[in-house]
């Protein structure tokens, strides 16, 4: 045997060892149990790697993001191998991991039932205690077609390499550049192989490495995410390095289940979204129109106090004006269809506002003086998302912007630019929300129009903004719109996801593409600077966020029913609509249950409807001119004067807080 000469880097530091021909990267990580894989010249091997000279290689624990990724990657076949000794008749489609977890399809002649995923638990259960071993292997395409000749999802992901595979719903996982690898899992006595999938690894060494994971549900899902291909079942599942951190995220989960908007917006009678209407397509009911309409007003009033105009637009175009602006060149998969009018000509839902205040600014000829001119639209907008991906308020098919178009010149925009983010971040704060990252997302080589000059120096400029903030400023390279690079605020919510909400964009080159020219103070004709400003992103979305946030408490100032009044018996009840008459006129939202419920079942009710304050009223409260109070938290305060338990809820409606 020769000498091997190899480095080990952890973090930042590195060590020089020698070792021996045949060395793989378990025996140089002997002992280290959370080591699940390495990293070696920038990519991920199997433990089973054999160390060659001059390799540099890195551990990978498994609580990294690699890590947990293996780990789940690891569960999935586990997963899909339980299935196949259950059900023989199963077709393998993909099995990628996800954030949490991961999902395997199947092709099956039945949906699963929740009674099957528990059976395939139990099988899972069984090959992780046999410690079966993971085995990598080389393949050619012609020998793996042979292998994988029943399985027909198989056998058309190899036909895929290179971006195709990336292009195509969790098929990197399996398929890509390089070689093709087939993963056997084998017994752990005797060798003998028990299962094997086409997949690009790395795996965990062997099953008994899989610590703590639970299948979650099963749903339809259709071949490589598109609606033209056949509908398969997918399996969802989670697993994690402890079974402690396995059991705080179920706990989570449970948590974020209950706080669920679309539950809370039926059980609440906020809103609906009838089939008869579509999907993606909601309706607010009397009490989440109490809420938006809130949400809204005090918007508007926030935009007024900082110079911003309103505008209005229409829903539909014809489709050349979205030509002109570039979004049928790089949007129209996610537009509504065309509608054909006119004698034949295409007019389009709107996807988005920009266009349209584009055209305003063009009407009639623009001054320095006038600049920056800041458009303000709560704009309807339409996009086609695919059915798979359409859910309650937070990904919908119609929606409404919040949707903001500053116009100003190039010297203006760096301020322009501090005072718009100071702003968003302002707003979002008066709602609740006060846990704040910025994400600045730049070029996408492909998907882009403009110079790198140009982008280079909006980026620079964003960044430079987004720094005064001084929150965390996270890239995210590629991610930016096709006109120009973007600031997102990303939030997180009261049990700790994050949210992003509201995007500035920069943009050299719609401007160009639709001509927009002022007078500067020489005379000459200038292109402006724009930006685009979403701050809710969309009303039904923020809505849907903050139901959540809250789970459904909102704060009284945003509450649909600030104050539910409770007589203690029928002879309290004109006494009540007295002190309701007082608070009405002055603004509050509150109402009596003069219903024929006893008032336990009256405080049960306005618990459920997760009112801020329940105002009771008896005998000694009519004598003495008083109410008492009930609070969410079930804490009470007797004999409070009528004017003084008015101010109190105004006082706690003014100052936005939660009670």
């Amino acid at each position: 045997m020769s000498d091997v000469r190899v480095t080990v880097q952890r973090d930042s530091e590195r060590e020089e060892r020698v070792v021996t021909t045949g060395t793989t990267a378990a025996d140089l990580f002997q002992g280290e149990r959370s080591v699940v894989a390495a990293r070696v010249a920038g990519e991920l091997k199997d433990l089973a790697y054999e160390i060659t000279e001059g390799d540099e290689v890195e551990p990978v624990e498994i609580t990294s993001e690699d890590g947990l990724n293996i780990l789940r990657h690891s569960t999935a076949h586990v997963m899909a191998q339980a299935v196949q000794e259950l059900f023989p008749d199963a077709k393998l489609g993909i099995g990628p991991p996800i954030k949490d977890g991961f999902y395997y399809d199947f092709d099956v002649e039945t949906p699963f039932h929740p009674d099957d995923l528990k059976r395939i638990e139990k099988k899972m259960q069984e090959i992780q205690k046999r410690g079966q071993k993971f085995a990598r292997r080389a393949v050619g395409d012609d020998a793996a077609r042979e292998e994988l000749a029943d399985e027909p999802y198989k056998l058309e992901l190899i036909g895929l390499k290179g971006s195709a595979a990336e292009a195509a719903e969790g098929a990197s996982a399996e398929v890509g550049a390089g070689e093709l690898t087939m993963y056997d899992n084998l017994d752990a006595k005797t060798g003998e192989l028990c299962w094997k999938d086409l997949c690009r690894g790395p795996h965990l060494p062997s099953t008994r490495a899989i610590p703590a994971f639970k299948l979650m549900r099963s749903a339809a899902a259709y071949w490589r995410g598109s609606e033209k291909n056949k509908q398969l079942q997918r399996i969802y599942g989670t697993a994690w390095p402890t079974k402690d951190e396995l059991k705080a995220h179920l706990e989570f989960l449970a948590e974020a289940e209950k706080r669920d908007h679309r539950k809370l917006g039926s059980e609440l009678d906020l809103f609906s979204i009838p089939e008869d209407i579509g999907s993606g397509l909601a309706v607010f009911h009397p009490k989440g129109g109490i809420i938006r309409r809130v949400m809204e007003d005090y918007s508007r009033r926030r935009h007024e106090e900082s110079g911003y105009e309103f505008v209005y637009t229409p829903h539909a175009t014809k489709g050349k004006l979205f030509e002109k602006s570039g979004h049928l060149d790089w949007y129209a998969d996610g537009m509504y269809p065309p509608m054909q009018l006119d004698e034949g000509v295409d007019y389009y839902l709107k996807p988005m506002n920009c266009p349209m205040h584009n055209l305003i600014f063009d009407a009639r000829g623009r001054s320095y003086r006038e600049l920056p001119l800041r458009l303000f639209e709560f704009g309807t907008v339409y996009r086609y998302e695919k059915s798979g991906v359409v859910h309650g308020l937070t990904r919908a098919r119609g929606f409404t912007q919040d949707d903001a178009h500053i116009y100003c010149t190039k010297e203006q925009m760096a301020d322009e630019l501090d005072a718009t983010l100071t702003f968003v971040l302002d707003l979002l704060r008066d709602y609740g929300l006060t846990d704040f990252y910025l994400e600045l997302s730049t070029k996408d080589p492909v998907k882009s129009v403009g110079t790198d000059e140009v982008w280079e120096e909006a980026t620079e400029t964003l960044r430079k903004v987004a720094e005064k903030q001084g929150l965390p400023l996270v890239p995210d390279p590629g991610g930016a719109a096709f006109y120009g690079p973007k600031i997102s605020v990303q939030t997180k919510d009261a049990i700790g996801r994050t949210w992003q909400m509201s995007t500035i964009q920069l943009d050299f080159n719609l401007p160009e593409r639709f001509d927009l020219e002022y007078t500067s103070a020489d005379g000459s004709k200038q292109r402006p600077v724009m930006i685009h400003r979403a701050l809710f992103g969309s009303i039904e979305r923020f809505f849907a966020v903050l139901l959540e946030h809250y789970a459904g408490a909102f704060p009284a100032w945003l509450a649909p029913v600030q104050a539910t009044c409770i007589p203690i018996g029928d002879a309290h009840v004109p006494y009540l609509q007295e002190f309701a008459a007082q608070a009405k006129a002055k603004g509050l939202r509150i109402d009596v249950d003069a219903s024929s419920d006893r008032m336990q079942k009256k405080i049960r009710n306005a618990q459920k409807a997760k009112v801020p304050f329940m105002v009771i009223a008896g005998d000694e409260d009519m004598e003495a001119g008083a109410v008492s109070f009930r609070y969410r938290d079930g804490s009470q305060k007797n004999g409070i004067p009528r004017d003084e338990a008015i101010a109190e809820i105004l006082d706690v409606v003014e100052r936005r807080v939660q009670v």
